[in-house]
């Protein structure tokens, strides 16, 4: 990643192409409501300890418990290529290394990647990066079945996804404790690697809480990371595999590769299931991650930060300031405090605070922990969204966003909100415009509110998909342009 010169990450596992308790896992959460009737990964958490451990070395338990729970995933999405279009009367009367004309033309493109079982009826975890953007998603299983899913939602934050499959009965994987994994203790890592199906690679834990692997150039990331590095063996593939310990207990997902090559080069980072556990509840549930917030400006306490602001205290994490409407200010916090546990959990680095805090919603206490001046002080914190307030905000899943082929766009529904706001009862967003399709080559930018086409008041997105489906020639639309003002539109199909 841009951050790590190196770092072959993202698109390197996916073969052919901010600011949680440790209580999380010890007691139910409001998540649990979602699978309440459902055997899954959230109400299984609790048997756990109750599984057999196997010896140091021994990998043959944990490997026959996790294959059949981690699946081949394979996607297909249309590009607009660039095409060399030669002209034959051209080359005929000597013109040809003109170079002919260069047009963009849709091509089919292909993508694996790997994914893991949470419930019983399909439910399945992945990275986003495996399932971004596409147009169609297939899920291959252990049996040899292969099953079309539907992309529930995602959050490029942690590079999670969540995806679902029609069947019943099916294998999956318990949650296990990745704030208890050590360093050095042994993991195996389960996936797809270059399509090969159900591979098994065995390493230890070489690191955790590492940090900047996410691209922090992409807009709407707000990376949330504390990833767990080991040296099983990784490749393109393996992107939303697993990484079990040996009672065969989910306790991340393979995500990224250290190298310079784009293939394996001794290290690999996953996503500890402290993280997978909330974000995959939250996209289930909300549509969206719900995530709480300190309203900090934060650092990692070092000797020379210690020395300048004379600090009493040499490890933890130092406030050097705080946000509008901050949370943490409004409960006590105050620059030069060192934030040194939150809910009794150490918090010795920033990626650990960020890491326990965004396993909680906004609206949660967290109680923080700091030293100040010597002396340590508890601070009940009641954490806010990025609004500053303590809503939960309801996403749009990625089950509502329709690609509409006569518009060249990807369209979604209104939310309640945005209604309202607009004094709308119903309509459609434009979210993602191609520039080269048949609204952005009329110069309709994303963003634009459609309420009628053809004088018919629209619904939501299916309701416009399937009105526009084969229509060609003149259409008008109606709507509520970027600037916020009333428009008519005649567009050419």
């Amino acid at each position: 990643m841009k951050n790590l010169k190196s770092l072959a990450i993202v698109g390197a596992l996916s073969s052919a192409t901010t600011l949680g308790a440790y209580k999380l896992f010890l007691e139910k959460s409001s998540a649990d409501a979602i699978f309440s009737g459902t055997p899954s990964a959230f109400n299984m958490v609790s048997n756990r300890s109750n599984g057999p451990a196997a010896a140091p070395g021994e990998f043959t338990f944990a490997a026959e418990k996790a294959t059949p729970a981690v699946v081949h995933i394979k996607t297909k999405m249309t590009r607009q290529v660039n095409r060399q279009m030669i002209d034959p009367f051209e080359d005929f009367f000597g013109f040809g290394d003109l170079g002919g004309n260069r047009r963009r033309q849709p091509e089919t493109q292909e993508a694996s990647g790997s994914g893991v079982i949470i419930s019983s009826d399909g439910f399945i975890v992945t990275n986003n990066h495996v399932v971004q953007d596409a147009d169609e998603v297939s899920v291959i299983l252990n049996d040899r079945r292969e099953l079309k899913a539907k992309v529930i939602s995602t959050d490029p934050s942690t590079d999670l996804a969540v995806i679902q499959v029609k069947s019943t009965n099916l294998p999956f994987l318990t949650f296990g404790d990745s704030d208890a994994l050590r360093v050095g203790e042994w993991v195996l890592a389960v996936g797809n690697p270059f399509n090969l199906e159900s591979t098994v690679t065995a390493g230890i834990v070489s690191a955790k809480g590492r940090q900047n692997i996410i691209d922090r150039d992409k807009e709407d990331v707000n990376p949330l990371e504390s990833f767990i590095q080991t040296d099983a063996a990784v490749n393109p593939g393996n992107s939303g595999g697993a990484l079990v310990n040996l009672k065969g207990e989910l306790i991340g997902i393979n995500t990224a590769i250290y190298s310079r090559t784009g293939q394996f080069a001794g290290y690999s980072f996953a996503v500890p299931v402290s993280i997978v556990k909330k974000v995959s509840a939250d996209l289930i549930k909300y549509g969206n991650v719900q995530r709480g917030y300190l309203g900090v400006n934060i650092t990692d306490v070092s000797a020379k930060i210690a020395e300048e602001k004379d600090l009493k205290v040499n490890d933890g994490v130092y406030v050097s300031g705080f946000s509008a409407s901050s949370s943490a200010q409004a409960a006590g916090l105050k620059v030069n405090d060192v934030i040194v546990k939150v809910d009794g959990v150490e918090t010795k680095t920033s990626a650990k605070l960020m890491e326990l805090v965004g396993r909680k919603r906004p609206g949660e206490t967290v109680v923080v922990t700091v030293n100040r001046d010597g002396a340590l002080k508890d601070f009940n914190v009641v954490l806010k969204n990025k609004d500053g307030n303590t809503s939960i905000i309801k996403g749009e899943s990625s089950a509502s966003v329709i690609t509409s082929e006569s518009l060249g766009a990807k369209i979604a529904n209104l939310s309640e909100a945005e209604k309202a706001k607009l004094k709308l009862s119903g309509g459609i967003k434009l979210i993602d415009v191609n520039p080269e399709g048949k609204l952005g080559y009329q110069g309709i930018e994303s963003g634009l509110i459609i309420s009628k086409i053809d004088d018919k008041a629209i619904k939501d997105a299916k309701e416009a998909a399937d009105l526009l489906q084969n229509r060609k020639g003149r259409v008008k639309i109606e709507g509520v342009d970027l600037d916020g003002t009333r428009y008519i539109y005649v567009i050419v199909l």
